[in-house]
């Protein structure tokens, strides 16, 4: 209770201090808002040309869109002090040296060091488009259906999440940001806007096994929509978002906590 106490009044300093400049924080959250939206009225201008993509329409796909774009948006705004891009900054100028000296819990003060409200934006143009596909293309939502939903999108939340604890945690070593966390995050959000089935097998294979992306959004999408699975998975893959999930962000934490331990500073 003491660590929740702690965690509302310093994101709460957070919030008021990005809130002095009303004008500047509106247009943050519209320019995030229009960017995220150019993207999906460019795919569905692509979609809509064909008719559709791999045997899925448009609405369909914007359902899987939506979904990654929900999870990975909220994931955003809470574990934006994870984000390696924020983060291999702080141990180069020495600011996680001063973390570590601080009598307070350290993922309590890197999760509070960095929440972005402009983030509302994508997340708010991602529930919308995900709430119109999910009407247009006619799901029939179960008890179980509904129930399941915020499990799923929690699930995908701790998955890109254990992504960014990952990556700053190799920042330890390499101080500088690696990219190819780039590609797993951000490239794998996109990513997962499609069916998995229109990729190369390998590449189905390596984000189901390897890195689970797609069993976070696109095996669960095809329990929400009633569709087939045309990789050729059993059909329980679509129930193991909270297991994968949650597992990779536990694994996550582990390593953190060994990098932690680890840790050489870089002397600033």
């Amino acid at each position: 209770m003491n660590t929740l106490r702690l965690y509302s009044v310093l994101l709460g300093a957070r919030l008021r201090s990005q809130m002095q400049y009303r004008g500047s924080f509106l247009l943050d959250l519209l320019g995030t808002m229009l960017g995220t939206l150019t993207y999906f009225l460019a795919l569905a201008a692509v979609i809509s040309r064909f008719g559709g993509i791999g045997g899925w329409t448009l609405w369909e796909v914007a359902f899987l869109y939506g979904l990654a774009e929900t999870s990975f948006g909220l994931m955003d705004l809470v574990w934006g002090g994870y984000d390696y891009d924020f983060f291999s900054p702080r141990i180069r100028s020495g600011e996680f040296d001063q973390m570590l000296l601080r009598p307070l819990p350290l993922p309590l003060q890197i999760l509070t060091s960095e929440f972005a409200l402009r983030r509302l934006g994508r997340i708010a143009q991602g529930l919308a488009i995900f709430a119109l596909s999910a009407h247009l293309s006619g799901v029939d939502w179960t008890a179980a259906k509904l129930l399941y939903l915020p499990v799923v999108i929690a699930s995908s939340m701790a998955f890109f999440a254990a992504l960014y604890v990952v990556g700053s945690t190799v920042c330890f070593w390499t101080i500088e940001r690696l990219e190819v966390f780039n590609l797993l995050t951000y490239g794998g959000a996109e990513m997962l806007s499609y069916p998995m089935h229109i990729y190369h097998p390998w590449l189905t294979r390596f984000f189901t096994f390897v890195v689970p992306a797609a069993i976070q959004v696109y095996y669960p999408a095809l329990y929400f929509l009633g569709k087939p699975d045309l990789t050729g998975m059993p059909g329980f893959m679509s129930f193991l978002a909270p297991f994968t999930g949650f597992g990779c962000l536990a694994l996550s934490f582990a390593f953190w906590r060994f990098g932690v331990r680890h840790y050489q500073s870089t002397g600033t």
